[in-house]
């Protein structure tokens, strides 16, 4: 008799994590997700990406939205992806300042340490605006000096012209189906290992 492990992962951040452009409606979280069901390892996901958040709004409703998903017990873990929306300009100034980001990042895997929840962090994606990606290349280069595992996926994403030519054909920020396969090949060997 086979028992099955009650993995329950939460993806929190933004939305990218949410698969925002995604008329398919899955997104990189839902690609990773499927992947590993059918590699035999299913998880009980929970996508809590709420569009416009920055790694301030994360570390606040984190706790909360946590707690009511993860049972003692069971394999609790935890996939954050954060950044973009720290990088924003608004009124002439970053919505986050790049060290308090760090902060946020540095606080989410302390906390997540000292419960003994697996965390993943999957860095901030490339978009449309080339002063944006400049900003967000250089937080990526901050997070992954922060915290591990990390996935860097803005310099690979920053060179794919069909990510940057789906971004730039959607909103500005998101791509469609096609630019989420992309993001997905990117995350599925970490994920992967992560797992274990």
């Amino acid at each position: 008799m086979t028992i099955s492990v009650d993995r329950r992962v939460c993806f929190v951040g933004d939305s990218f994590v949410a698969g925002v452009g995604d008329p398919e409606h899955r997104g990189w979280v839902g690609r990773v997700v499927a992947e590993s069901h059918r590699d035999g390892r299913p998880v009980t996901a929970y996508n809590l990406g709420v569009r416009r958040d920055t790694s301030e709004d994360v570390r606040r409703r984190l706790p909360a939205e946590t707690a009511a998903r993860w049972v003692e017990g069971c394999d609790n873990r935890l996939v954050l992806s954060v950044g973009v929306n720290d990088t924003t300009e608004v009124d002439g100034a970053v919505r986050v300042a790049p060290e308090r980001s760090v902060a946020n990042l540095h606080g989410i895997a302390d906390d997540m340490a000292a419960d003994g929840v697996p965390l993943l962090v999957i860095g901030p994606p490339p978009v449309a605006d080339a002063e944006q990606n400049d900003r967000i290349e250089a937080l990526d280069t901050a997070f992954e000096k922060t915290v591990f595992p990390y996935v860097s996926v803005f310099g690979a994403l920053a060179i794919e012209r069909d990510w940057m030519r789906a971004v730039a054909l959607g909103d500005g920020a998101h791509p469609g189906a096609e630019g989420y396969a992309l993001l997905t090949e990117l995350v599925l060997p970490a994920w992967e290992d992560w797992l274990g």
